[in-house]
């Protein structure tokens, strides 16, 4: 989270269930998701910042690249701990994504996808890391570079594989449909293709971090807040504990299903970029 510390911090003193200060409960808002910078510095004009989300960024990018660059350097037939795990990972993603959704055609692109996924989801792993608690994903401009990304390499693939012309006939004018529903079905393909699917690929990751780094953060607020020598302060607390147990474990299901749906999404763009059927 923006940090335990920094968040209590922001409370009135002493603000606790039946204090004597007359607060109430301090809900979590937007400042959870702000961060002050850590550096900055400019470059042809254009000021750069360095705050928590950048450097958790930069460490999950630093993260995978030493891991699978250990786990690859030196393959052996019988594969060490390393090795083995890298192994796995990448057979996870030729399998149950790549060739499931793509096909043999996709194996050229199992790098990108492997990448994709590890990247999406190990960033989405630091809302519950302890230290970090915060995944950058919850912020929007993360998802949307992740989104514009996949927008540009399966626009690319599709203008490649296909021509500019049959990409997107092919895309507006599915075979079969009567001309007359054309007149609507075409802008409706169209703008379904070309604007909403990175929309709705970077807003989906986006709304489930966002969700679940709040809903963390109540419960643990909450705890806090009811903590008192009563009934309901042990009760409250005590509840709100173990809700921060349960959303922690959910939280963890749910970063790695919106890598897998991300990496599948992606996976069925590209299929559908290489093939010149609808």
């Amino acid at each position: 989270m923006a940090s335990l510390v920094d968040l209590s911090a922001s409370w009135a003193p002493g603000c606790h269930l039946g204090g004597d200060n007359g607060c109430g409960f301090p809900a979590p808002g937007t400042e959870i998701f702000e961060f002050g910078k850590i550096a900055e510095y400019t470059i042809f004009g254009i000021t750069f910042t360095i705050d928590k989300p950048v450097i958790l960024v930069l460490l999950c990018s630093a993260l995978i690249i030493v891991f699978f660059t250990v786990a690859f350097a030196k393959p052996r037939m019988v594969p060490g701990r390393v090795q083995s795990m890298g192994e796995l990972c990448y057979v996870f993603i030729r399998d149950q994504i790549s060739r499931e959704t793509i096909g043999k055609a996709g194996d050229k692109y199992i790098a990108f996808l492997f990448s994709l996924f590890f990247f999406v989801f190990l960033i989405n792993f630091m809302g519950i890391f302890p230290g970090a608690q915060f995944a950058p994903t919850a912020l929007f401009v993360y998802p949307v570079a992740l989104a514009v990304m996949v927008w540009l390499t399966y626009m690319f693939i599709g203008l490649k594989k296909q021509g500019p012309i049959k990409f997107f006939t092919n895309m507006m004018f599915p075979p079969g449909v009567p001309k007359p529903v054309l007149v609507i079905l075409a802008p409706i393909e169209f703008i379904s293709n070309v604007i909403i699917r990175p929309f709705t690929l970077a807003i989906r990751l986006m709304a489930n971090m966002f969700a679940g780094h709040l809903l963390l953060t109540v419960f643990i607020v909450a705890a806090l807040y009811l903590a008192s020598p009563s009934v309901i302060g042990v009760l409250g607390t005590a509840a709100s504990g173990v809700m921060v147990v349960i959303m922690t474990g959910f939280e963890f299901l749910i970063e790695g299903l919106q890598a897998y749906i991300f990496t599948l999404l992606t996976a069925s763009y590209i299929a559908g970029s290489l093939s010149n059927e609808h």
